[in-house]
């Protein structure tokens, strides 16, 4: 039910998104706008205008607070209704980390139990550390079979 509000509310926004896009486009500049209203003189005039503004102006104002307030009012219901839907895919994660760590453990156990049952007053070989390591031994390179020389057969001299 919150995803079709947010979808219709959406639309509604991309709609006085449009309709906030032509009304300023088809308003005609002040006569003295300029430089000076670009960098904030008379920002207030430029902004909520010297007398009451004409039907345009006041249809812009009007679009603007609502273009505002339903970015404010989609935010929250998406926040809230994502918040909602991911709760199911955190508990299921937490599950799958569960399992995963249970198996981790479960494979684990072997070792773990191997290692508890070397005493130690138990037997372990002793490790010669006297002699040097010794490097295996190579067997030489095989070296390439000798053949004779290939000559072409002799051919008779033609006869004159």
């Amino acid at each position: 039910m919150m995803t079709f509000f947010v979808f219709l509310l959406t639309t509604v926004l991309v709609l006085d998104c449009a309709f906030l896009i032509l009304l300023v486009l088809i308003q005609l500049p002040k006569k003295d706008a300029g430089a000076a209203l670009a960098f904030g003189a008379g920002a207030t005039d430029a902004l909520f205008g010297a007398g009451g503004g004409n039907a345009l102006t006041k249809m812009t104002k009007y679009a603007a607070g609502i273009f505002f307030s339903l970015v404010i009012v989609l935010s929250l219901m998406t926040q809230a209704t994502f918040r909602k839907d991911t709760s199911g895919v955190e508990q299921q994660l937490k599950q799958d980390i569960t399992k995963l760590n249970e198996a981790r453990q479960a494979a684990a156990a072997p070792t773990n139990s191997l290692f508890k049952s070397l005493s130690p007053t138990s037997s372990i070989p002793a490790v010669a550390t006297g002699a040097p390591p010794v490097a295996p031994a190579v067997a030489p390179a095989a070296t390439p079979l000798k053949t004779a020389p290939v000559v072409p057969p002799a051919t008779p001299a033609p006869k004159p």
